[in-house]
């Protein structure tokens, strides 16, 4: 399971490089390789938040580790 932990957080973290580009230079990386809105995109765009989803039980296991 820890692999798909890391393979989560990588995704994750691709995401927010691409919203600090948005934020900073309207720049959509996403778009930019996949095409506005295709399929691909969207396919792309629903990965990462499903894994940033996914990563909300992050909290809870550190929390349950720290205890132990």
């Amino acid at each position: 399971m820890k692999w798909f932990d890391n393979t989560g957080l990588t995704i994750v973290i691709i995401g927010a490089i691409n919203w600090l580009l948005i934020g900073i230079f309207r720049f959509d990386l996403v778009a930019f390789l996949f095409g506005d809105l295709s399929w691909l995109s969207r396919i792309v765009y629903t990965v990462v938040g499903l894994f940033g989803l996914y990563l909300i039980s992050l909290y809870g296991r550190i929390n349950s580790m720290s205890e132990a």
